[in-house]
């Protein structure tokens, strides 16, 4: 079994049996012969009304939803290991999800799907009441800019849709390396469901869940991480009266020096080109 390096997410010639590599951290699952490979793209969501989930994955599983994946690391790891469930996994940026694609095919996932969207349509357009088993939104864009704090995602009209969409029993899993965003959380979770902090790493994904962690991890950033489980007794007057209590993500950030952190580990390209060394000039 070779080891390719891909140190920055641009595709490599790869080949089956082949693990691919992206900042010296290995990306979940093996590269399969082209014949096995599938096709995770739903290239084009609904125009009127929500995604047939059973149609998508043609059975019905346990389904866990990844918002704001990425280029796929969570999805795809998870999906390696939980065959039994689907994977819902989507972004706002086509071309981190082209790279989830790309994997995703080549590691012949059939329960695994991508898609372009952003988490607040998704949910509210595309999935019906009490779609998911877990949801799990890791290092949601903080907006450091105070004039853009209203584009922060984690919202108590944003809680409620996660609420919503989740099953009786469902979970939504948080991280993020960004301490001021996590006090927030901390403060409004709790009110819609049963909140637990979790100390260190989380244990089946050692690497890191998400390209963001693996760089944080890499920065000798802190990083913050919960599991919430929907509160299913609270009646739909409730949920309003709570949400109206909860305050909006208008908090500031501490300005972060980049310099101040450890430079990132690299690995050289595996084909990369050694540069020819300068020729002394010839005397007359």
């Amino acid at each position: 079994m070779s080891k390719r390096y891909d140190n920055n997410s641009s595709p490599t010639e790869l080949l089956p049996g082949d693990i691919e590599y992206e900042m010296g951290t290995p990306i979940p699952g093996i590269i399969l012969e082209k014949e096995k490979w599938v096709q995770t793209a739903i290239k084009r969501l609904p125009e009127n009304g929500q995604l047939d989930l059973a149609a998508v994955f043609g059975r019905s599983a346990p389904l866990a939803l990844d918002i704001g994946c990425g280029n796929g690391r969570f999805a795809l790891s998870s999906a390696v290991r939980r065959e039994d469930w689907d994977h819902l996994a989507i972004d706002i940026l086509p071309a981190v999800i082209r790279y989830g694609t790309r994997r995703g095919n080549q590691r012949g996932l059939s329960n695994l799907r991508f898609a372009v969207c952003d988490g607040w349509r998704f949910l509210a357009d595309y999935l019906p009441a009490e779609a998911c088993d877990e949801i799990h939104i890791y290092h949601p864009q903080p907006f450091s800019d105070p004039n853009f704090s209203s584009k922060r995602m984690m919202t108590p009209g944003f809680l409620a849709l996660l609420h919503a969409r989740l099953k009786s029993d469902g979970r939504v899993y948080l991280q993020t390396d960004r301490k001021e965003y996590w006090d927030y959380i901390r403060s409004i979770m709790g009110a819609l469901f049963a909140w637990t902090e979790i100390e260190g790493p989380w244990p089946d994904d050692e690497f890191g869940r998400s390209r963001r962690e693996v760089l944080s991890i890499e920065q000798g950033l802190t990083i913050f991480r919960g599991v919430g489980k929907k509160r299913p007794d609270l009646s739909e007057d409730q949920l309003q009266a709570i949400l109206k209590e909860l305050p909006e993500p208008k908090f500031e950030l501490e300005h972060r020096d980049s310099r101040s952190k450890r430079p990132l580990r690299k690995r050289p390209h595996r084909h990369a080109k050694r540069k020819p060394k300068p020729q002394n000039p010839k005397m007359d």
